[in-house]
């Protein structure tokens, strides 16, 4: 008897399904209140290919401070991160905080110090560096400010088209519409490049935030408990 042969199609909506089946398998092996530890979790990584440090990073991630997300028109314009650090942030520590940020966001930027404030920022791009009563919080926030001009001026333009339509229309005045059509669309072009944009700049932003994070985290977890030593931030 001849063995059956699937053909491609056949073979990717197999593989497909079976995938399905075994994550619908993996999530009832888990019950209410139970899951993996982040031993299990490296292990899986390792299985297929993942590096340790890079799931520890991302288990990390979830339990470093909170989001935050700044809109417009329901499009995610701004987008922000705390992170609480519980503990102080060496001198040596913020050098290199500053370091990470100039290369993840490949930018120079410039620092400040304000008392016992630390600031680096690039435009709308900002990391902030906060005393609290259990050591440092870090704010990174970010704004996509060209976005948000593209937008409203195109907006602008489609409502004064409307506007003016709706106008003759209602009151008989004569208008060109040779003349005011082109306005509402380019108005409509300017929208959409701006937020086109948007979607895409907002994830990277969060994974950049994410990552930089879980590494603050990793540095030196040791550290996380230990009161302020000399070496440790002054507070002004």
């Amino acid at each position: 008897m001849t063995e059956r042969r699937y053909s491609e199609e056949e073979v990717e909506k197999i593989f497909e399904r079976a995938a399905a089946a075994q994550q619908a398998a993996g999530r009832r092996q888990l019950p209410p209140g139970e899951g993996m530890t982040l031993s299990e979790l490296r292990a899986i990584g390792s299985d297929v290919g993942l590096p340790a440090e890079l799931v520890e990073q991302a288990a990390l991630s979830l339990d470093q401070g909170a989001e935050s997300t700044r809109r417009f028109i329901g499009l995610p314009l701004g987008v922000g991160r705390t992170v609480e650090l519980g503990r102080r942030l060496t001198e040596a520590e913020w050098e290199q905080l500053v370091v990470d940020l100039r290369d993840t966001f490949d930018a120079r930027g410039s620092i400040r110090t304000d008392g016992s404030l630390r600031q680096w920022t690039n435009g709308n791009l900002q990391a902030l560096l906060e005393p609290t009563a259990t050591g440092h919080r870090l704010r990174l926030r970010s704004l996509l400010g060209v976005a948000r001009a593209y937008m409203t001026m195109g907006l602008g333009m489609i409502g004064i088209t409307a506007a003016t339509i709706i106008g003759g229309v209602a009151t008989g005045a004569a208008f060109d519409p040779a003349a005011i059509v082109p306005l509402g669309a380019i108005g409509v072009a300017l929208f959409g490049v701006g937020a086109g944009r948007v979607p895409g700049w907002a994830a990277r932003r969060r994974r950049q935030f994410e990552a930089i994070a879980a590494r603050l985290a990793l540095a030196s977890p040791e550290k996380a408990l230990e009161p302020r030593s000399e070496s440790a931030l002054p507070d002004s």
